[in-house]
């Protein structure tokens, strides 16, 4: 091994250099200046004189990308700022809505959006650390992903470090993007596996899925994927620009590979012809799209109008209408709900439609069923109502054979066998049994066990069905009965799996007022109403007082339908009907015993601070960027604890701009309001330390 010279290193680096440049104009610009031949001479050169002074080798090389050993797993990654779903519209009428709440949100007369197909890929998170690729995670569940690095970085669109330009390049800088199959390698890629007698992939989608997770990065480079950047997220050391346009730019310039098809649009109208032309190319596009999204330009009007829940206020996915088939409906079942329902489904001849096959649809409910006169042995019209739920569109009466029966709702549960009934304003028939029929127990168990609940690790479907199998969980409560050795003598649990469990049952006990509010499964009582409810009565005493006099109310005719439910209803977003269903549940006699047998289980959270006494008391808190440690509901919850107020937006009545890392508009707005801007460290010092 002969020593490393200067003239080797900058040969090294030049070759870098210009495999980058024939990379990105191959891959990204489509545009290429040399033939193939001369490009795997120069990657060979480069790829011997690594080989020759191991030292020479980067992260950052062209050479990495080829795959390197396989993984035994994928680690868990935490996204520093969550990857947020979208909400959906798949008409006119949804967009021009979509568009208003936008307006009247940000006091507007018109809004400039950036229009952009939406790809049917695999969303992905790359890091970038100083401009070189770090590290790459699947999105996962928005929150926590996958470590996909190395698949990643076979990838060849994928830039290993930022072309030079004439911005700095940030600390830290996280691009978000789809990875995705073009129409051209998923039809290569099928043929190959089918020459060697192998399963071939049903759609362009779980091919990348699937190549995605391969835990061999060599199979994942021998998969034609491509990437495309849509979104900027976490950074440190970088000023974004005014409008979400700015930003595709520098990607663009920094080197990463951004669609030509997206574009600057104006209003409700300038969306709708976007959508239009897209669909209208959709045939004839080179990868799949299943619709739009359509993304406010100004990102200062991103910060005010914020999310709620788990999607962002300011953008919307436009779906394309679904694709449809036509096959027979062969028998009609009845899934039993977590809340008693009986849902219909219907069992289909298998058919491919949108891209998957189907031999399931759902039927929604019973008034569905009549409404579409659905009857077993019709020839039906398939859809995929968003290209993801098959449902039944329609029947072809014509195609009606002599055979075909109505479709008839059982008298008995399916499951337990119990009586069924319909209320007269029910869609569905329900189960009378409660949580004594095993498929009503088994969905309550798996919404109060999942992460966003009360968060009890390693009780999944199967264990909780053979638990409810063996007798050993009735309700909620008896979980926090369990040990070790009831546990290890299941199928498959060991006496360390065992542990883990009630480890994780015990460790579940502290939680928030929210979570288990949200954990009881009241009807129409999703995450954010939970956090409200918790917000606005500070004790689930105050909730259960407030439904019982409300519920006092009830009967009174001389109550007016706007006035009925008064203390719920001043609950930010509680409408009537979703009064209405926490007023019955929480003066249900049932009801109110397995929460207080929960509470004897153990299950407890901070009891809240009084506000008049507070540290934090008449001070109003707008929360930006990404603190170290806390989650924003944590921040939220310990600020109000104290009794302070927490507020979406920055205005001339915030007191106090609390900020971590890659603060983003907000902070910019605060120092222009002359609004007090104090990190954790400042919040805790307010509060004497605590917290």
């Amino acid at each position: 091994m002969t020593r490393v010279t200067r003239s080797h290193q900058q040969r090294a680096a030049e070759l870098r250099r210009q495999l980058e440049e024939h990379n990105h104009r191959y891959y990204v610009l489509d545009a290429p200046s040399i033939p193939d031949a001369e490009y795997d001479r120069l990657f060979r050169e480069l790829q011997a004189l690594e080989a020759q002074h191991p030292e020479l080798a980067s992260a950052d090389s062209p050479t990495q990308r080829v795959g390197g050993v396989a993984l035994a797993a994928f680690a868990p990654v935490r996204h520093r700022l969550p990857m947020q779903s979208l909400n959906n519209c798949f008409s006119a009428e949804e967009l021009d809505e979509f568009d208003r709440r936008v307006r009247e949100g940000l006091g507007i007369e018109e809004a400039e959006y950036v229009a952009e197909p939406k790809l049917d890929g695999l969303a992905v998170s790359l890091v970038y650390e100083r401009g070189c690729f770090v590290q790459g995670a699947t999105r996962g569940d928005g929150e926590t992903g996958e470590d996909i690095t190395a698949n990643l970085r076979t990838i060849r669109q994928i830039p290993l470090a930022f072309r030079e330009s004439g911005n700095s390049v940030p600390e830290l800088f996280e691009v978000r993007g789809e990875v995705y199959l073009p129409h051209k390698g998923f039809e290569k890629m099928n043929a190959e596996a089918a020459a060697r007698g192998e399963k071939v992939f049903v759609n362009p989608r779980n091919a990348a899925a699937g190549s995605l997770r391969q835990l061999d990065p060599k199979m994942t480079a021998s998969r034609p994927l491509a990437f495309y950047a849509y979104q900027h997220g976490f950074h440190r050391g970088w000023t974004p620009p005014r409008t979400h346009a700015d930003v595709l730019a520098q990607l663009r310039a920094w080197g990463l590979p951004v669609s030509t098809l997206i574009e600057t649009v104006r209003g409700a109208a300038g969306c709708l012809d976007y959508y239009r032309r897209m669909q209208a190319r959709r045939a004839k596009l080179p990868f799949d799209i299943d619709g739009v999204v359509y993304k406010l330009n100004d990102l200062a009007g991103r910060e005010e109008l914020g999310s709620v829940s788990r999607a962002p206020r300011w953008a919307v996915a436009h779906k394309f209408p679904a694709e449809e088939a036509v096959t027979v409906l062969e028998n009609i079942e009845f899934q039993v709900s977590r809340t008693g329902a009986l849902n219909p489904v219907a069992r289909l001849k298998p058919v491919f439609v949108g891209g998957a096959n189907v031999s399931n649809a759902t039927l929604h409910n019973m008034d569905e069923v009549a409404r579409k006169d659905v009857r077993i042995g019709d020839t039906v019209v398939v859809r995929r109502a968003g290209d993801v739920i098959p449902e039944i569109k329609e029947v072809l009466p014509d195609r009606r054979p002599p055979h075909a029966r109505h479709v008839q709702v059982p008298a008995h549960c399916p499951v337990c066998g119990a009586r069924v009934e319909r209320e007269a304003d029910d869609v569905n028939p329900r189960c009378t049994n409660g949580m004594s029929c095993p498929a009503q127990l088994l969905g309550a168990l798996l919404h109060f066990v999942q992460r966003r609940a009360m968060d009890i690790d390693g009780l999944g479907e199967k264990l909780l069905a053979q638990l409810i199998e063996q007798g050993l969980v009735r309700t909620p409560a008896d979980i926090y009965k369990l040990g070790v050795e009831q546990l290890a003598g299941l199928e498959r649990m060991g006496e360390k799996s065992a542990a883990n469990v009630v480890a994780g049952i015990e460790k579940s006990k502290d939680t928030r007022l929210e979570r288990f509010l949200y954990a009881l499964g009241v009807p129409s009582v999703g995450e954010a109403t939970a956090r409200d409810l918790a917000r606005h009565f500070g004790t689930l005493e105050e909730l259960i007082g407030a439904a019982a006099r409300d519920a006092a109310g009830e009967g009174d005719d001389s109550i007016k339908a706007k006035d009925r439910y008064a203390e719920l209803r001043k609950v930010p977003d509680v409408g009537p009907v979703v009064a209405a269903h926490i007023c019955h549940f929480f003066t249900e006699p049932q009801n109110l015993e397995a929460i207080q047998a929960l509470r004897d289980a153990g299950i407890r959270w901070p009891a809240p601070k009084a506000a008049a006494g507070g540290a934090l008391s008449g001070k109003t808190f707008v929360i930006t960027g990404t603190l170290p440690g806390l989650g924003r509901d944590e921040a939220s919850a310990l600020i109000e604890s104290h009794g302070g107020k927490v507020s979406g937006s920055v205005s001339s009545k915030t007191d106090y701009l609390l900020a971590g890392e890659a603060a983003g508009s907000k902070l910019a707005k605060a120092e222009k309001l002359g609004v007090a801007v104090i990190d954790l460290a400042g919040l805790r010092e307010m509060l004497g330390g605590s917290g």
